[in-house]
């Protein structure tokens, strides 16, 4: 029988987008839907006092391969914005990542030597060991001074744990430079699309048909039964209807104020670096657009535990979970209609162009089977 639907793709956001954008481009039939009232998932902007506001906290698109760049830019042009964003450690400011600017506002040294050998000499303790948790992890990396000012109580407010009790593969790196080089990421391409994120979301959604406010697990039987195949863009524990259990996420809370103020911060993001106050970071937004609106929106990011009703938003990859999502994959590895990606359904943290390249692989892959 043939089917009303080529594809149905749960979940309206960037892996989700991207899939339906190349199947319409060669003809197939796609229906978005979304539990949501808005489209673009967690890339979704809301206009206030006219700025864009990043409803679920700010989204900064960076990568090096020239393709995804040049693919995103076919469907709206992006600027020229770098993050560089601030530490603030007790009233103390902090540029970041670390760097030499860094390096001299901790210690007043000048040269990348210098800076070196603080380093080293604050790393000594760990030397010939291997650290056991991600306070060992990062002061092997960095050394003490950096690890407390700038790590510890940003980290443990973000997972809602000691540092002692979390795992070093947390950090597997950290990246230390030693030039004045103040751009938090290295990629050769970066920027914010001109007009906000749905922008993008609407050209990639262009001559789509999407159906929003639809909880796919209310109508699942229906809606399966329209289509060939189901790309799953949700939570993967709750396609199985949690058989082996929840899987856990750091979720956030946002708190979105209006300032009658032109510049509150004078930059995009100050991360708060220690541990009492309640939150990580006030990002203010018209600063990824070079706002020049006479008020300003600001948002303060609160870490909490993910509840049930809250959204998921980081995956805790830690033994417990990883044993848990295993026995998950193996389930949806066995699905001959149901293909599952993103960032839920896949229980792995993807950055916008990941998400990007794995839909366009898995689209390709499809296709090549058929």
């Amino acid at each position: 029988m043939v089917k009303q639907y080529d594809y149905l793709i749960v979940g309206a956001g960037l892996f989700g987008s991207v899939f339906a954008r190349e199947a319409f481009k060669i003809g197939k039939k796609c229906l978005i839907i979304d539990k949501r009232k808005h489209t673009g998932g967690n890339i979704y902007c809301e206009n206030i006092e006219g700025i864009n506001v990043h409803v679920y906290g700010p989204h900064i698109f960076h990568t090096n391969d020239k393709r995804i760049w040049d693919y995103v830019n076919g469907f709206v042009e992006f600027n020229r914005f770098t993050y560089s964003p601030i530490a603030n450690y007790k009233g103390e400011f902090f540029n970041l990542p670390f760097n030499m600017n860094t390096f001299h506002q901790l210690w007043g040294v000048k040269t990348p030597q210098e800076a070196h050998d603080i380093i080293e000499s604050q790393k000594q303790a760990f030397d010939n060991k291997t650290p056991s948790n991600l306070e060992e992890q990062a002061i092997s990396l960095v050394g003490t001074d950096i690890y407390t000012k700038l790590i510890k109580g940003y980290t443990e407010k973000q997972w809602g744990r000691a540092a002692q009790d979390l795992p070093k593969f947390i950090i597997k790196r950290l990246p230390v430079r030693f030039t004045y080089d103040n751009n938090y990421f290295n990629d050769k391409y970066q920027g914010i699309p001109i007009g906000g994120y749905n922008k993008l979301i609407e050209g990639l959604q262009q001559g789509i048909e999407v159906r929003l406010a639809v909880d796919f697990f209310d109508h699942k039987e229906e809606l399966i039964n329209v289509c060939d195949k189901v790309i799953y863009t949700g939570k993967l524990d709750e396609f199985y209807e949690y058989q082996f259990g929840n899987l856990e996420y750091r979720s956030l809370r946002f708190e979105h104020t209006v300032l009658d103020k032109s510049n509150f911060q004078g930059v995009a993001a100050v991360n708060f670096t220690d541990a009492e106050t309640p939150y990580t970071r006030i990002v203010e937004h018209k600063h990824f657009e070079f706002g020049q609106q006479e008020k300003t929106v600001i948002t303060k990011e609160f870490p909490q535990e993910w509840e049930t009703g809250q959204e998921p938003y980081y995956p805790v990859n830690d033994t417990k979970n990883e044993s848990i999502v295993k026995l998950y994959k193996d389930l949806a590895a066995r699905e001959k209609n149901v293909i599952f990606g993103g960032r839920l359904a896949e229980y792995k943290y993807y950055d916008m162009h990941q998400v990007i390249g794995a839909a366009l692989a898995k689209f390709k892959d499809l296709e090549i089977e058929k």
